[in-house]
């Protein structure tokens, strides 16, 4: 495949918090995704992607989705802060992942860091997950919910997951016996899908907007994490100190297109303004 750059930034997009499973290759990057993986690069305007699954990957870099309205419509809303991350990083775009894959992601991602969560989401595909290769590089799929589901606690502590290894191996296990039906849940409206996450063991308020965004391409979520609660004290001044009232206000305020702007204002606070 070979795509328009323009609303296209692969750095920016992968460097943006919400994918966890990639990793730099020759010009570019191996991207992966499940079991499948692309390898990713950019040339003069252009990006390229192979895959022996491009159709797959066609859909995972949502490339139907018209990112210039909603560059434009975000221009709209007149926010100096929103303005700046649009002028830096309008290259930024939601992929559509699978919901098994940021369900776990996320639930491993509260309370640490990038580097942490990509070595244990690693581990966790090194030991449990079937061993593939791409272009002469070898890489483990992300395991499957029967594998995760007949571990036990002490061995997702044992790859470092401490507290989480419980939420981890409870979810799972009720994944398998379908007491958690993710295709169901991707099929309810946002506010409810919120509160069938949040009645899961170890999934609170951020980890279920950052899944209903990330893992069931929600847009109208806006996870608030330490950056995002950032931009609103420190650029739009805001008064309010609980973080789900800020999540609140700014779905009232963008609606559908939250998610969006969520992901340009976190990587422009997080990345990009310090720079200058």
């Amino acid at each position: 495949m070979v795509i328009n750059k323009e609303y296209f930034n692969l750095t920016d997009i992968l460097y943006s918090g919400q994918i966890f499973r990639f990793t730099p290759f020759k010009d570019g990057f191996l991207i992966f995704s499940g079991d499948k993986v692309c390898y990713a690069f950019e040339k003069e305007n252009s990006l390229y992607i192979e895959s022996e699954t491009e159709e797959y990957f066609y859909n995972f870099f949502d490339l139907n989705t018209d990112y210039k309205e909603i560059v434009e419509s975000a221009k709209k809303e007149n926010i100096e802060v929103l303005t700046k991350a649009l002028s830096k990083c309008s290259g930024v775009r939601i992929l559509r992942q699978l919901k098994e894959e940021m369900f776990f992601s996320f639930i491993i991602s509260q309370n640490n860091n990038i580097k942490r969560i990509q070595n244990s989401i690693e581990k966790l595909c090194f030991l449990l997950g079937d061993k593939k290769e791409f272009l002469g590089y070898t890489y483990y799929a992300f395991p499957s919910i029967e594998r995760l589901a007949e571990q036990e606690v002490d061995f997702f502590k044992s790859i470092g997951l401490g507290y989480r290894a419980e939420y981890i191996k409870e979810n799972a296990v009720k994944l398998l016996n379908g007491e958690i039906d993710l295709e169901f849940l991707g099929s309810l409206p946002t506010k409810e899908l919120l509160s069938k996450l949040i009645s899961l063991k170890g999934i609170g308020e951020k980890v279920a907007n950052c899944i209903a965004l990330f893992g069931f391409y929600k847009t109208d979520t806006f996870p608030v994490d330490t950056w995002i609660e950032k931009v609103y004290k420190e650029n739009i001044k805001g008064s309010l100190t609980d973080r789900k009232k800020i999540a609140d206000y700014y779905i009232k305020r963008f609606d559908k297109k939250a998610g969006y702007y969520q992901q340009y204002l976190f990587y422009y606070k997080r990345s990009i303004e310090k720079m200058g």
